[in-house]
């Protein structure tokens, strides 16, 4: 928890100059606090508590789950069952299953499960607030801010990123001071090195430019697009690290996705 801590701290420092420089209304600060929390700060502590109960073949495999998650709470917010996005969500499952299945291994722990599915919950309802945060009527009138103005002022997202990053850290700190693992912290080089590039590149800027796609989609396609990382990653260190994979059922993953995308992005009901 220490190492999710840290980075989530790294992500922070990066981007302290905007919220400082940018002041934000409090009340807009405190939800993005809040937001933050939630979608890094707790679905980290989930997500790593997972690890406890789960081998990695399994953690990788419950994690697809998450855009039946992101598609359910949009449709909730707006108070209307849209099916198109979740025969999107659906198919984007169906598609990651495909590439994660062949993993599979023995029984795992119904503890762990649950834990990353408390995970998986936590950043799906981080996309969606952070959707309706800084553009309310996204999801009603689907219409897209180009500018992504927030709530009462226009507010810039790298600040309100900035907020999200402290109430994220906030959290995660209090778990890692309580938690058992406060006494191991130590790194050598080759560590710190590591630590820093996990703090600047998938978490400050991942999540940043994540975030900001998230409102500049439909919530279909954003529910869909959450499991493009499984057999892009798959892909990756097929063509570059030469490692082994089963051709076959990484494209036929992949192309339920792409169909999943296609679903979602021809919904006639929230067309831009």
């Amino acid at each position: 928890m220490a190492v999710a801590c840290l980075r989530l701290l790294i992500s922070l420092v990066v981007f302290l100059p905007w919220l400082l420089r940018r002041p934000v209304k409090q009340e807009l600060a405190r939800l993005a606090m809040a937001l933050g929390a939630v979608q890094f700060g707790l679905m980290y502590i989930f997500y790593i508590a997972a690890y406890q109960y789960l081998p990695a073949y399994a953690v990788a495999l419950y994690t697809i789950f998450t855009p039946l998650y992101v598609a359910g709470l949009a449709d909730a917010l707006v108070q209307r069952w849209r099916r198109r996005h979740t025969l999107a969500a659906m198919l984007a499952v169906v598609g990651a299953a495909i590439v994660t299945v062949g993993s599979l291994g023995g029984g795992s722990a119904l503890r762990g499960i649950g834990l990353l599915q408390m995970s998986n919950l936590c950043f799906a309802a981080g996309q969606v607030g952070y959707r309706r945060l800084v553009a309310p009527g996204r999801d009603t009138a689907g219409t897209v801010r180009s500018d992504a103005a927030a709530q009462a002022g226009g507010e810039s997202e790298v600040a309100i990123l900035g907020w999200m990053y402290l109430g994220a850290t906030l959290v995660t700190a209090v778990v890692a001071l309580v938690g058992s693992d406060r006494a191991r912290l130590g790194f050598d080089r080759s560590a710190l090195l590591v630590l820093l590039y996990l703090g600047l590149v998938p978490t400050a800027l991942g999540f940043y430019l994540w975030n900001k796609g998230a409102v500049r989609v439909r919530s279909g396609v954003l529910a869909a697009a959450n499991n493009l990382k499984i057999p892009l990653a798959v892909l990756c260190t097929w063509l570059i690290f030469s490692e082994s994979a089963d051709h076959v059922r990484v494209i036929a993953g992949l192309a339920f996705i792409v169909a999943a995308l296609f679903v979602a992005g021809r919904d006639p009901e929230s067309a831009h």
